[in-house]
């Protein structure tokens, strides 16, 4: 399966999870801070229509401050109702919206974090897919697009996924199962009680107190990226390939 039918069969689960729950629910606070379930729903339809644009525009208007960017996009559209918000997952399932010179493998990377960011403070079990877990995985540890903020929080440490075989870096391990350990490699303490590792207490450090990034030090990430060249068409990977 290719990453993009990913993309669209993800947008599609979160409509109707979203639709399945009631107001309570919608009103409880997802892992992001400041972020209700409802505003997770919104903010993943701010880029599937002029995603692109959009990013242009807060590369050029806010320094390239990608937080401020989706939270300014997410406010907006989380004056919709939920419904309205589901309708448009749906209609714009298959939009095909991606980040600049990346590929797909952030734009799903992304999905399946806010997955769990619903999911989890609600205690909503879903075995993820092996595949589509390997992707965001060997997109936060390889080369993070700039919206991630990754900075050096993965830097000199070893990351190793237990149940699949999956590995990067080197120096003090972090260690656990493969969802868990991308939840903590993403910057969402909810991962950190299931992992393990003499690299642990280093992450758990950085994800608190991350450096202050500055608008200089935002642009040269996002130059870096656009410097590069594309990527070939993504594809999903196998747990071989994760060594």
């Amino acid at each position: 399966m290719k990453v993009h039918d990913m993309i669209v069969d993800e947008r599609l689960r979160m409509a109707d999870l979203l639709d399945g729950l009631d107001a309570r629910q919608l009103a409880t606070p997802s892992l992001p801070e400041g972020w209700t379930v409802h505003d997770v729903g919104a903010h993943l339809i701010t880029y599937l229509r002029f995603g692109r644009l959009k990013l242009y525009w807060g590369i050029g208007a806010m320094a390239a401050d990608f937080d401020r960017l989706n939270r300014e996009l997410t406010a907006r559209a989380a004056r919709m109702s939920t419904s309205d918000i589901t309708d448009r997952m749906r209609r714009w399932a298959k939009s095909k919206v991606s980040i600049p010179r990346s590929g797909y493998d952030p734009v799903l990377a992304d999905i399946l974090l806010h997955d769990y960011d619903v999911r989890v403070p609600l205690v909503i079990e879903r075995a993820m897919p092996e595949d589509r877990l390997w992707v965001a995985f060997q997109h936060l540890a390889a080369k993070p697009s700039p919206g991630y903020a990754m900075g050096g929080r993965l830097a000199n440490l070893r990351l190793e996924a237990v149940d699949t075989g999956w590995s990067h870096g080197t120096g003090p391990v972090v260690r656990g199962s493969a969802e868990p350990l991308v939840l903590a490699m993403s910057g969402r303490a909810a991962g950190f009680a299931e992992l393990a590792g003499d690299g642990l207490s280093v992450l758990r450090q950085r994800v608190a107190a991350p450096p202050p990034r500055g608008p200089a030090q935002r642009l040269k990430t996002v130059i870096n990226v656009l410097v590069d060249p594309p990527p070939p068409e993504r594809r999903s990977r196998s747990a071989a390939g994760g060594s």
